[in-house]
């Protein structure tokens, strides 16, 4: 079979062939891959710098996908967690790390939403049972992610939606995802936390995939200017785009009712998630959440792998090429 292999975290994965794998037990099956993500997480991966980077090499990339079992059934599948990836023409699956999805379902565009569209999924119903009116600060709202969390807070029941980032251009397209309110981050960051702390001062909820500076400089203007500081904020750190750390200031945590938690592997069991992949399969399927896929097969991933991981679109390999797909 053909697959992208990474041999060293310093540079990236390969179009190869390699021998297939073989099934070892029950659970396990041998699918055939349709289409899988090029997800930041993916690229975190490859490079050994995600957090639960084995450091195992070799290892074909890709997290996640859609695939076809051997009885012909179509799947969503999570990878397994170990060096065999998705990003092959065939993998091996957990059984149990799969759903299935409807006959009639575009594999192209749920390996395109399922991840960025988990996080703030599985955060609003798993971390924290937001309740129908909450109101919401979407840090980094200019990402695929932060994207996806202003379309699921709305699909949710947000009452206010107020989304936070540096591009200008996904800024404007925020208000026509569900956005009632959008912020620049550019410029002076003493700046953009005041401006923060003036329009998110009675949110419920901080959807955060930035942290770092722009989290440690808005808490305090945030919580100084809620109405009623008894009333409950809670913080969910979920993305590190603007560093691994953030220097919490200490008044954060005593002057008002605040609470920080985080959202990630580990905090959200396999089983949590899995519970909530058939209804988000469901909302995707249906419309009720958009993505802007672009096709490559499989055999580029060398030359799309050098291209800015900043696009308006989601990038999906295809493993079986198709003439109709775009090329570089």
């Amino acid at each position: 079979m053909y697959a992208a292999v990474v041999r060293s975290f310093d540079s990236g994965p390969k179009y190869e062939k390699i021998a297939a794998p073989a099934p070892s037990g029950e659970h396990e099956a041998l699918a055939e891959v349709l289409a899988a993500g090029l997800h930041l997480r993916v690229r975190a991966q490859a490079n050994g710098s995600h957090y639960t980077s084995t450091e195992e090499l070799p290892l074909i990339p890709g997290i996640d996908g859609v695939g076809r079992l051997p009885d012909g059934k179509l799947v969503y599948f999570v990878a397994t967690d170990n060096a065999q990836g998705s990003f092959a023409d065939q993998t091996l699956i957990d059984l149990r790390r799969a759903v299935p999805l409807p006959a009639d379902a575009d594999p192209v565009l749920i390996a395109a939403a399922m991840n960025p569209a988990m996080s703030s999924w599985v955060t609003l119903r798993r971390r924290i049972q937001a309740k129908p009116g909450f109101k919401v600060l979407i840090l980094g709202a200019t990402g695929n992610s932060g994207q996806m969390a202003v379309q699921i807070a709305k699909l949710m029941g947000a009452s206010q939606i107020i989304a936070a980032g540096r591009n200008p251009d996904r800024l404007r397209s925020l208000t026509q995802l569900g956005a009632d309110v959008v912020l620049s981050l550019a410029g002076d960051p003493l700046t953009a936390a005041r401006s923060l702390g003036e329009a998110s001062a009675e949110v419920d909820i901080v959807l955060d995939y930035l942290w770092g500076e722009p989290a440690a400089l808005s808490m305090l203007p945030i919580l100084t200017r809620r109405s009623d500081r008894s009333r409950l904020l809670t913080w969910i750190q979920i993305g590190s785009m603007a560093g691994a750390d953030a220097a919490i200031p200490s008044a954060a945590l005593r002057s008002a009712n605040f609470q920080i938690i985080g959202s990630g592997q580990g905090s959200v069991t396999p089983a949590g998630y899995l519970a909530e992949f058939p209804a988000l399969i469901q909302a995707i399927a249906e419309g009720q959440l958009t993505a802007n896929p672009i096709v490559y097969p499989l055999s580029q991933i060398e030359q799309v792998w050098k291209t800015s991981a900043d696009s308006q679109q989601r990038i999906v390999f295809v493993p079986q090429a198709e003439t109709d797909l775009p090329s570089f």
